[in-house]
């Protein structure tokens, strides 16, 4: 039986009563108090999740940027230091292997944030393709990571640093930042739709980071929130999660990433078959869905037409802001314009359902 993994940070989950569940291979919180009151605090408040189980790979040297322009389909020619941008990284045939965040520190030296399920896959992937003058180093188990979200981050986390918050745009960060005598990686960066901040720091600092946090926080509401909320949050702002919206199966292109598809670069992995798909149209499409009858769309569920499969759905739940059931779904291109009703197999029973625009949420995002 395969081990989970634990984040530094297991004893505290336990002292606080999470219910714990396995996720890529770790044992993570689901939820503490109940993911509709935690999803509800981010929204209005502010969460703090452990995300310690996301990887890091660092990538150094003089081909640094050259190496890492080839393995992803975004661009980074024009980052500046100190920036960080979102990518997919794809097979030669156009499927994804992982979806990532790049943080520039120099021209020689960036820091690769992945998927947690992913880790071992990415690093092997990374290293297969490095350039002679590059290094590729997995530094995931130095790191801890914390994410603070929602609309008082800003004013929580201002409390424990001396340097000006608002200073950090977004996407961007800063190194060596002092957060409870610790010295921190933070940027304005985070995956649930609000404005809020990525926290990495030393592993063996995770629980004095936390519970300061915590302090600072409570005046203003703050929460623990679990994996629970992380994926109703990032459903309602229609943001992809590996294993659903992206996989080796579906390319960035059919998952509605195209802003950070970049075909007009010389060269990356899987260019070649990602331009032949752009050429001759994709033949499905990333979409939202809102349930019309009653009926929790789930991942896998299939989508009909006429009684005829069109698409299945990538990721689905109630929706505790706006009140419905919604999802998103992969469907046959003819089938995903605005307003086309579809048949959601809920329990192999038809429900019907509308093709929406996404986000289902406006991100709160502050730029």
């Amino acid at each position: 039986m395969l081990k989970l993994k634990k984040t530094p940070l297991y004893e505290k989950h336990i002292s606080l009563g999470a219910k714990m569940t396995e996720f890529g291979g770790w044992i993570m919180p689901l939820q503490y108090t109940g993911i509709l009151q935690e999803h509800e605090a981010v929204r209005r408040r502010a969460g703090l999740f452990d995300v310690s189980h996301m990887g890091e790979v660092m990538i150094r040297g003089r081909g640094a940027t050259e190496f890492i322009q080839k393995l992803i389909t975004n661009d980074i020619s024009g980052m500046r230091e100190f920036q960080v941008i979102y990518s997919p990284m794809c097979y030669p045939d156009g499927g994804t292997v992982d979806d990532l965040l790049v943080y520039k520190c120099d021209a020689e030296q960036y820091l690769l944030v992945v998927n947690a399920a992913n880790i071992e896959k990415d690093v092997e992937w990374i290293t297969t393709h490095k350039l002679h003058d590059v290094e590729v180093e997995d530094v995931s188990e130095q790191y801890a990571q914390l994410a603070l979200q929602g609309p008082k981050s800003q004013d929580i986390l201002q409390k424990l640093v001396d340097f000006p918050l608002d200073k950090i745009k977004f996407f961007r960060f800063v190194d060596g930042m002092n957060i409870a005598g610790v010295s921190a990686l933070i940027s304005r960066t985070g995956y649930t739709g609000e404005d809020g901040f990525e926290i990495y720091i030393p592993a063996n600092s995770a629980c004095k980071v936390w519970d300061a946090i915590m302090d600072a926080g409570e005046e203003f509401g703050v929460m623990p929130a679990g994996l629970g909320a992380r994926d109703t949050l990032r459903l309602e702002a229609a943001l992809p999660l590996y294993g659903h919206e992206l996989s080796p199966d579906i390319s960035p292109l059919e998952a509605g990433l195209d802003r950070f598809v970049k075909l007009d670069k010389p060269d990356f992995i899987g260019r070649e078959a990602l331009v032949k798909q752009k050429e001759r149209g994709i033949s499905r499409n990333l979409v939202g869905l809102e349930m019309v009858d009653k009926g929790i769309p789930r991942q896998g569920y299939g989508v009909q037409v006429e009684g005829r499969s069109v698409g299945y759905i990538t990721s689905g739940s109630f929706s505790p802001t706006l009140k419905k059931n919604i999802a998103l779904a992969l469907l046959d291109i003819q089938y995903a314009e605005e307003g086309f009703q579809v048949d959601v197999m809920v329990r192999n029973k038809a429900l019907k359902a509308k093709v929406v625009k996404i986000p289902f949420y406006a991100k709160q995002y502050k730029k």
